[in-house]
């Protein structure tokens, strides 16, 4: 044993080393604990940190001279709609250039199911590190479909045993699209029950609430209590204040979240840095419409009664909600069935119609784009004052909501090619929101702890070699609403459990990216 603890100290020194795969030298290392940063070397071997400090004596097959540059932990975004991107563009180019390199799958209450075999067949075909959550809405659409009622005992017992399945398949947790069809349809009493399957697996809930705008408090306040009375970690999830009469609203979710915070509840938040969501044009009708289906919806509209009171309330969501008073802020990102809507408003297209541009036209024109196969939207609702406040929150972690888009086509929102960078560039460098020893933290450390992620999001000995190298006086985001399609500047280099997937701004092609398994696996 005595020999065997002096060939491990041999090894392990610096100064007895063996020569190691990677040294990234006089880097500011930022080690994603919210630390000051530290001048210093860092080794790698195989897919792990070997050793950091002032590594003087060793050598590697691969130097790098990081003098001026940062070194971080991966970033790691938790909120993330890359499921079908990364099938098709596995090196996840607009990602990487970002400084990511872990995503989270499966939020607001959709992902594959069953996990287990989704996860085996992406192994090996990734550029990022890959996790699931398992969606509630998914879980209840298998055992119900888009029904607008409540469970049955039966049908609950069906949903707690495929929660628990999708848990002991590797899934990190349950997320759910309250907002959304089918998850809007259940009580909260049902989301409950089956916190109480996730969080005895150690798993934890994630929430794209039932409502953002004027009634956030009472959908924040049902994220609380999930967690409380589901016995699990619980998390509101790109949190957003949506329709102008409502902002200014996060001073109160936030003393919501600190006061659940106080008496032990463990909810924390997080966020994108933009003043825009999106998400289908179906966000606009009340959810009762929209229940059983297309065909469900065409009679609906077809019936003088059930019409008028759809578009009253499309109506109300352009005044009050997501249009924010106004059509022209409901934009075109892609329509499947008409390309060239891309980039055009609510209020562009009735007025090409020959329509008044008004709420009731731009209602309209909602109405006839659904019944055509519906179509994605950017929603220009939110204030940049609640964004500030959101991000300074010391529980906020920060997320794109974004995935992997085909380079060049349609106007998707620019969140997908910036969001990391953007954090890095207006509010840590421009802005001075965040530090940026605090900003690295909210990307990389708190999510690597709240997704249980024990051997990421930190720089240090045994950890997975995620790492990002990146210039803190030139990282910005380049992608804007007009010119989505651009990819974001000022990082050099980034190693994906020891890959390197960028080399001094040029990607390498390699796919250093493992599929990841939630807690209840045992690995």
């Amino acid at each position: 044993m005595v020999r065997g603890l002096i060939l491990w100290f041999f090894l392990a020194s610096p100064s007895f080393a063996q020569t190691y795969d990677l040294l990234i030298r006089n880097a500011h290392i930022v080690d994603g604990a919210g630390s000051p940063w530290f001048l210093g070397d860092v080794a790698v071997q195989g897919d792990r940190i070997a050793a950091m400090g002032q590594l003087r004596d060793v050598s590697a097959k691969f130097t790098v001279d990081a003098t001026g540059l940062t070194l971080a932990p991966g970033f790691i975004d938790t909120h993330s709609h890359g499921l079908r991107g990364i099938q098709a563009a596995p090196a996840a180019e607009n990602l990487i250039r970002q400084g990511v390199t872990t995503i989270i799958e499966g939020p607001d209450g959709s992902s594959p199911l069953p996990i287990r075999p989704f996860l085996n067949q992406i192994a090996g075909h990734l550029g990022v590190n890959f996790g699931l959550l398992v969606g509630h809405g998914t879980i209840r659409s298998k055992v119900m479909g888009s029904q607008n009622r409540q469970a049955t005992a039966a049908e609950l017992d069906q949903m707690r045993a495929l929660a628990r399945q999708a848990m002991l398949d590797g899934a990190f947790g349950l997320s759910t699209g309250l907002f959304y069809v089918p998850g809007n349809y259940a009580s909260t009493e049902e989301v409950i029950e089956l916190g109480k399957v996730v969080g005895s697996l150690g798993g934890l809930h994630t929430s794209h609430m039932r409502n953002e705008g004027a009634l956030v408090l009472d959908s924040v306040k049902e994220t609380i209590r999930i967690g409380e009375e589901g016995h699990l970690p619980t998390q509101v999830t790109h949190h957003k204040i949506i329709g102008k009469q409502n902002w200014g609203l996060s001073r109160e979710t936030l003393r919501l979240v600190e006061e659940a915070r106080a008496r032990g509840v463990d909810v924390t938040v997080d966020a994108y840095p933009y003043t825009a969501s999106s998400t289908g044009l179906g966000a606009l009708f009340p959810q009762w419409s929209l229940a059983g289906g297309s065909k469900a919806l065409v009679e609906r509209l077809a019936a003088p009664e059930s019409r008028a009171r759809i578009k009253a309330e499309i109506i109300d969501r352009i005044l009050n909600d997501r249009g924010a008073g106004d059509p022209a802020n409901v934009v075109i990102a892609s329509c499947g069935f008409d390309s060239s809507l891309a980039g055009k408003s609510l209020a562009d297209i009735a007025r090409a119609q020959g329509r008044a541009v008004n709420p009731e036209s731009a209602t309209e024109v909602a109405i006839e784009l659904q019944l055509k196969g519906s179509c994605s939207a950017i929603y220009h609702a939110i204030s940049e004052e609640d964004v500030e406040r959101i991000l300074r929150y010391p529980f906020t972690m920060i997320v794109s909501d974004g995935g992997i888009p085909a380079f060049g086509l349609d106007l998707p929102h620019p969140r997908n090619y910036g969001t990391f960078a953007r954090i890095m560039g207006r509010y840590v460098r421009e802005k001075k929101v965040l530090l940026l020893e605090d900003a690295v933290h909210r990307m990389s450390g708190l999510p690597a702890r709240r997704f249980g992620l024990q051997d990421r999001g930190m720089i240090s000995p045994g950890m997975k070699a995620d790492l990002v190298l990146f210039d803190p006086a030139t990282i910005t985001d380049k992608s804007d609403y007009i010119h989505p399609h651009q990819y974001s500047v000022g990082v050099d280099s980034v190693w994906v459990n020891g890959v390197a997937a960028m080399r001094q701004g040029k990607m390498t092609g390699a796919l250093g990216g493992r599929p990841l398994y939630g807690p209840a696996v045992k690995q």
